[in-house]
């Protein structure tokens, strides 16, 4: 049985309100759909030329398609680019969190192949997108061109002592539960000007709103076997900050260099679990242009 993923009626409409008005100012011009899948139905915002390559991008855990505000005016000058809200995550899209440990999310994301027209993407997914990335990867070879893991779970240990750290600073009211949640997040990495800067600052705003309105799944994150990424046939980009404090990228850049050489694995220095900077790296590898 499925149940609300947030705290309260209202936590959901101020969750979703704030989300429509990032969805009014989506940097390049875009539409926006909602395909029936097996578990429920998804949200989708597109743009970029149709006749374009196709990119899927998947958010992590604990937010939606805001999270690419900052990245799609640029992959959108050589992509057709479709932003999924992600199941029972707080954005437009069903609340069903169906088992991590099963072939489920790889079915999901099937139906929204189908759902789009596409039989073959590149993909972009962070964190928990990034698990499911790769767990699609793995499962739909054929059906993924390229892949981009941005601090992705599933191949490094998680790490539990900023959490644990964490709590200490929860009994101190919002400047302290805010702080908290900062620490967790660690170092933000690129320092961004101009009109970005503003927008960093409300996606900041939106993630505390985001923290204190919904019910974070307590399933843990598989990691996947030796043995399952040996077996990746996809061209693979890893990105993820030094200063992880939620994952540890430095075991994960370890076992992807060893498992597959042929992968481009950067650490960011000065960065924790939400990079900057990355946007134009990640427009390289997906074009196919190598210039460093």
């Amino acid at each position: 049985m499925v149940t609300s993923i947030y705290r309260s009626d209202d936590a959901r409409r101020a969750v979703e309100e704030r989300y429509r008005v990032f969805l009014d100012d989506w940097p390049v011009p875009s539409t926006e759909s909602v395909l029936p899948t097996r578990q429920g139905d998804t949200f989708v915002v597109t743009c970029g030329d149709e006749h374009a390559p196709p990119i899927v991008l998947l958010h992590g855990a604990g937010f939606n398609s805001a999270a690419w505000l900052g990245d799609v005016e640029s992959w959108a000058r050589s992509h057709r680019v479709y932003s999924v809200d992600v199941i029972g995550e707080p954005g437009l899209s069903a609340p069903s969190r169906p088992s991590l440990n099963s072939d489920a999310y790889a079915t999901w994301l099937d139906d929204v192949w189908d759902g789009l027209g596409v039989t073959r993407a590149a993909v972009v997914g962070t964190s928990l997108g990034g698990w499911l990335a790769l767990d699609f990867a793995l499962r739909r070879p054929e059906r993924v061109t390229k892949l981009v893991l941005l601090v992705s779970a599933g191949i490094g240990r998680q790490r539990y002592g900023a959490i644990i750290t964490s709590l200490f600073l929860m009994p101190f009211g919002r400047r302290g539960q805010r702080a908290g949640m900062r620490y967790v997040l660690g170092p933000a990495g690129v320092p961004v000007s101009g009109p970005m800067a503003a927008t960093l600052k409300a996606l900041d705003d939106y993630l505390w709103l985001v923290h204190k309105s919904y019910r974070p799944r307590r399933d843990r994150l598989p990691v996947f076997s030796d043995d399952r990424l040996r077996g990746l046939d996809v061209p693979l980009l890893f990105i993820a900050g030094e200063k992880d404090r939620i994952l540890d990228s430095h075991h994960s850049a370890r076992r992807l260099r060893h498992l597959l050489p042929g992968a481009v694995v950067t650490l960011l220095p000065d960065t924790g679990h939400i990079p900057t900077g990355y946007a134009e790296t990640v427009q390289r590898f997906l074009t196919g242009d190598t210039r460093e």
